[in-house]
């Protein structure tokens, strides 16, 4: 209905209708005065049926045609401004669907956001586990259960990169090796292969919800993620490529079979 409407008073505004209904009303006129000047109102009406239609086909054959053209150009019109309103739909739906792909994505990344912090509590318990193995009581014992309580404090308090940053740091110092550190024993073994399958699955779901690598390089730079890399480096059992942002899960599997 409305599309009805809206091509009535389109007809009624086309200045072509005005000009055409114009030309109409002049050329009858003409037609008029030629047949009242020259032939004669009576002298036409006696006029043989085949005569008059002759003549009468002669004289509307014009406007005939002057209707056909005015009606193209119509159609021509017409059809632009469809052509035009389909190409502002289309528009608007891009529009439309890329506000529908970023509030997924937004709503990915904040999905995203809630995973990350309680796998980095996990990757931070799992470090300092393998902190306490290395150099608490258990290990070289260089670490006294006061201070690792004292780190534990800052873990509890929310700093759960705290065991990475004290390996990262450790590794400076030559007389620690940093192999034995991480696989001297089964149980660091599996600590530090828990640590990286970890991580690479925290990066699997940032890959998954980060278009432009920001998400992706924040975890590879940050203490977890500079830790796994050199648990990467330092793996007695498989050959690692380190991470850079592109296909850094390529080996979650063969960290999990050489769990199994």
């Amino acid at each position: 209905m409305i599309d009805e409407i809206d091509r009535t008073s389109y007809f009624h505004k086309d200045w072509r209708i005005f000009l055409g209904l114009a030309i109409t009303v002049i050329w009858l006129l003409l037609g008029a005065l030629y047949i009242a000047g020259t032939v004669g109102w009576s002298t036409f009406v006696d006029l043989p049926i085949d005569a008059m239609g002759t003549f009468l086909e002669g004289a509307f054959a014009p406007l005939a045609f002057l209707w056909l053209v005015i009606g193209l150009f119509i159609q021509q019109s017409v059809l632009a401004e469809n052509n035009e309103e389909l190409r502002r739909n289309n528009l608007h739906s891009e529009k439309q669907t890329l506000a529908i792909a970023a509030t997924e994505l937004n709503a990915r990344q904040e999905t995203f956001f809630k995973i990350a912090e309680n796998t980095r509590r996990q990757l931070g318990a799992v470090s300092g586990l393998l902190y306490i193995s290395s150099q608490g009581p258990v290990g070289n014992n260089s670490v006294t259960s006061e201070d690792l309580a004292e780190i534990w404090k800052q873990f509890a308090s929310g700093d759960f990169e705290v065991f990475s940053r004290l390996f990262l740091t450790m590794q400076a110092t030559v007389d620690n090796d940093m192999s034995d550190l991480a696989y001297g024993t089964e149980i660091r073994k599996r600590h530090a292969d828990n640590f990286i399958v970890g991580f690479d699955r925290l990066v699997k779901l940032a890959n998954e919800c980060d278009s432009d690598n920001i998400i992706l390089d924040s975890l590879i730079y940050s203490a977890h993620g500079l830790f796994s890399n050199r648990l990467r480096e330092l793996h007695p059992e498989i050959k690692f490529e380190l991470m850079t942002g592109t296909d850094s899960v390529a080996y979650l599997e063969q960290v999990v079979n050489s769990q199994a």
